[in-house]
């Protein structure tokens, strides 16, 4: 997802040293014959942006354990999420390119299509059993170009004690989001809080509304689309959610709703170790409202994705993926979900997931039908992004009515 999913959040969840006990047997294995040596390759270069904390902790095990595992040491550098991409264009530019790279899953797609990557299947490397909409997110052109080990969406969050006292039940359609979040606006109390800034984050938490309703962002200026911004226009205008949302962050929504200015809220799990350290607040979650019963609501998937440059050695490429394959074993998939509030991405693992995390089962859930963001339109993403927030702040403004604000954009 973009640079202000969980890895930008305010997470204050302490790391349990113990609980990243990473199978270094599961790392070891796999991946092509090397065409050199590869006792030759004594470390290996890794860029991340993992720089808060718990992830960097996390990250920095977790790596150490994969390269012990394959007879390497890891050097490991991390650098804010707002400079990844900038970096690795100048590192291919210079052929100073790292041998591991993690990148957020909607830029793998603009960096695989200036050739700085390597397709995973010439190390014998494959996304078999993974989420649909995860493998889109990793693949190029029919090539499959990265691997990730977790991912995470976004549900609607309610307040089970507000809920009760005024007796709603937590909305399934949008039509009993309508009746839910107008019973539960009372004097400083929304109903609803979302987020909805001129930024990427504002078309992330517009995409369920726009997917679920059959809206496409080949092209947005269609009546499904339209009837999807309606929605969010009508909330804010009947004042069942605050006009504030137009600058609100997915961390101020979180801040709203803990503060009890909301009774429901659109986010996502990273918001989970915050929420928690309230242990007064009684909260649940449920996939966002479906425009119809029985509908399937289609969420975005967020996460990071693992690939491997070309960097001209095969003997070290070879051996860096086997460091991919490592961090997407099932043991680290399992352990990393459960570190960073997320989901594997093997569909095989969910059941024991949920099993043990129970407060993930409707992200769980989500992610089977859940999409990535460049499935339609690969490197063109960010231009159908910019679109998407820039018609939902013209329309939840007043500037222009939902379908003439989509027209504008798609067409300016």
């Amino acid at each position: 997802m973009p640079k202000f999913t969980s890895k930008h959040a305010a997470r204050l969840a302490s790391f349990a040293a113990t609980a990243l006990l990473f199978a270094l047997a599961a790392c070891g294995g796999g991946g092509g014959e090397s065409t050199g040596p590869s006792e030759s390759v004594k470390s290996l270069r890794v860029l991340d942006y993992y720089t808060n904390e718990p992830d960097n902790s996390i990250y920095t095990k977790l790596l150490s354990a994969c390269g012990e595992a394959n007879g390497v040491t890891i050097q490991r550098e991390a650098v804010p999420g707002d400079t990844l991409i900038q970096r690795v264009l100048q590192q291919s530019s210079s052929k100073t390119l790292p041998d591991v790279l993690m990148l957020d899953n909607p830029d793998l797609q603009q960096i695989a299509a200036t050739g700085a990557l390597t397709p995973l299947d010439e190390f014998g490397l494959s996304a078999e059993g993974y989420a649909n909409g995860v493998v889109d997110a990793s693949s190029y052109r029919g090539k499959l170009y990265g691997l990730q080990p977790i991912t995470n969406t976004i549900g609607l969050f309610y307040n089970k004690d507000i809920l009760a006292n005024a007796r709603v039940k937590p909305p399934a359609t949008w039509d009993e989001l309508r009746i839910a979040a107008r019973q539960l606006t009372s004097g400083k109390q929304y109903g609803l809080a979302f987020a909805a800034p001129a930024n990427y984050e504002g078309t992330w938490q517009f995409l369920p509304f726009m997917w679920s309703n059959g809206g496409d962002e080949t092209n947005i200026a269609t009546p499904q689309t339209a009837a999807a911004l309606q929605l969010l226009v009508e909330l804010v205008n009947d004042g069942s959610a605050s006009k504030s949302v137009l600058n609100w962050t997915q961390a101020d929504v979180n801040d709203q709703f803990m503060a009890g200015n909301a009774a429901m809220m659109i986010n996502g799990p990273w918001q989970f170790p915050v929420l928690n350290q309230d242990k007064s607040l009684h909260y649940d979650v449920v996939p966002i409202p479906a425009p119809k019963a029985g509908a399937t609501v289609v969420a975005p998937l967020g996460g990071e994705t693992w690939t491997v440059p070309q960097t001209g050695n095969t003997t070290r490429q070879r051996k860096a993926a086997k460091i991919v394959e490592c961090v997407n074993s099932d043991e680290n998939q399992l352990l990393l979900a459960k570190e960073r509030q997320t989901v594997p991405t093997r569909t095989a693992l969910q059941a024991k997931f949920v099993a043990d995390q129970p407060s993930m089962k409707t992200f769980s859930e989500l992610v089977a039908n859940a999409r990535a963001r460049t499935s339609q339109l690969g490197p063109e993403w960010p231009k159908a992004a910019t679109k998407i927030y820039t018609a939902e702040q013209s329309a939840l403004t007043g500037q222009a009515s939902p379908a003439e604000a989509l027209e504008q954009a798609q067409n300016g």
